[in-house]
This record gives structure tokens, sequence and C-alpha cells, in this order.
């Protein structure tokens, strides 16, 4: 995780962590604004959302990118699934991934601290960005940020970390365990 200032010329992954179940909806408007200022140069979005009660999030998108289907996943949908729902084999969500995401800059405590964000009774956006100019972003969430119901989490990835997590999730889309866990139907 890095400061919250300046720009970021190359590839980043921000979560956006909300005290409550709607509150990514009101981060979707303000990335929507942001995005349309240049201020981040948005690749992929997705959201978590776990309502108290529930046994587990749900994994979104704000905007159906018509280029996923079932062969091609979204990155983030992918990530998230792998983070959040674990498989027949693997014991440690956030190892196993900071394993097959060496090198691309989502480290195995960054995507740990992710999930242990990710609770019942919250919501989280998460956006891959080309670029992201991070003094913007904190200007235009600092109001949630001063009541306490947001926090601000991001990596830099390396310059083919997009690359690197459409294959992962292409890879991914081949199997089926990816069922069940999307907020697709």
């Amino acid at each position: 995780m890095s400061s919250d200032t300046g720009w970021a010329e190359g590839p980043t992954l921000s979560v956006w962590v909300y005290d409550s179940p709607r509150g990514a909806a009101a981060g979707k408007l303000r990335l929507e604004r942001l995005s349309q200022r240049g201020a981040v140069v948005v690749v992929d979005v997705a959201t978590v959302t776990w309502v108290r009660g529930a046994h587990r999030p749900r994994i979104g998108r704000p905007h159906l990118d018509p280029t996923y289907s079932a062969t091609r996943r979204s990155p983030l949908e992918v990530l998230l699934g792998r983070l959040m729902f674990p498989g027949p084999d693997m014991a440690d969500n956030a190892r196993e991934l900071g394993r097959d995401l060496t090198g691309t800059g989502l480290e195995e405590d960054f995507l740990r601290e992710m999930a242990r964000s990710l609770v019942p009774d919250a919501s989280a956006l998460v956006v891959l960005a080309r670029q992201a100019d991070f003094g913007e972003v904190r200007l235009v969430i600092e109001r949630g940020r001063a009541r306490g119901d947001v926090r601000l989490m991001h990596a830099f990835l390396s310059a083919d970390g997009i690359t690197r997590l459409e294959a992962l999730a292409h890879r991914s889309a081949s199997g089926n365990w990816w069922q069940g866990w999307s907020g697709s139907p």
C-alpha cells in the first residue's frame, strides 16, 4: 500500500472500503465523476456487498462490459472470487493468489488486508485503473473519510499487471470453480 497522494502513471488497483452495504453504490457515482474529469482511467470495476445476516458477500459489476462472457471473465470478479471463496484445494486464498500474481504488485499482505476488510455489513468498490490521480481520488472521497465510513487502499501494479490479471481471469474462466459466487445469474 502506498500514500494516497499524487499520480500513479502506471496501473493501480484501489479498494474503497465502506462501512455499510450501500457505500459502494455511492462510491460508483464518485468514481464516474473522477473518470469524467480524467483523474482515473478505469479498466475494470467490481463491487463487493455483504449484507448483515448473509452467509457470504455478493460480487457484482456496476456496468457489465459486453466483452466479458463465459469464456472471458472480468479480472476483478476472478480476483475477488479467488480471494473470498475458497476452491477445493485452497487452504489460504491470499497466499495462493499472491503466488499466482507474483511480480504484479499485488502482494500477499495487500491481498490479505483486502480480504480482512470485506466483512458483513460492509461493501467495497474495487477499481483496476491504467492510471489514477490519488490526490483527486482523496479529495472526492474525503467527506466519507472524515465521517470514518470509507477507507482507501491501493497498490501500484507492474507495467504488465493488467495483462497478467486478465490472463488469470482467462485461465480461471476455463474451469467452472467460479460458478455459484458470481453476481451473474
